[in-house]
């Protein structure tokens, strides 16, 4: 696996967004940020740092996944069950799909009705809506 076929499997998900954030960091997101949805995966795309990828492993995988060779807790986000891989090629590309899909539902599972709402609009509407929330937030970080 590489950042490249991660990314295309990613985008196939439903509702799937992402954003470039932290230095040379490509986050995945399950609902777009600007509504409220929440990032579910991160690809270190610049090689510093102790790993690849991090995604959410849930309490009831993590410990079993950091028995893996390669597998570490997330940096910064292991309090809530993140698991970071040191390198591509630590999981079998069917397992990490798996794990990855796993991410994505146990983060939309947990996203506010508002924003499970907004997600079940008719795509034009929601996107109209996530285009007004997205101004809105910019206009606000101008103003501090």
């Amino acid at each position: 696996m590489d950042v490249e076929r991660i990314r295309e499997f990613l985008l196939k998900l439903p509702h799937v967004e992402e954003t470039m954030q932290w230095g040379e960091n490509l986050v995945f997101w399950a609902g777009d940020k600007a509504i409220g949805g929440k990032m579910f995966a991160l690809a270190n795309l610049d090689g510093s740092g102790k790993g690849v990828l991090s995604f959410h492993a849930g309490t009831d995988r993590y410990n079993e996944l950091l028995e893996n060779e390669g597998v570490i807790p997330a940096p910064y986000m292991a309090r809530i069950y993140w698991v970071c891989l040191e390198q591509w090629d630590v999981l079998p590309q069917r397992e990490l799909e798996a794990l990855l899909t796993r991410a994505y539902e146990l983060v939309f599972a947990k996203l506010p009705k508002r924003t499970k709402d907004i997600l079940a609009m008719p795509a034009a509407q929601q996107r109209k809506l996530i285009a007004e929330r997205r101004k809105l937030l910019a206009s606000q970080k101008k103003q501090r």
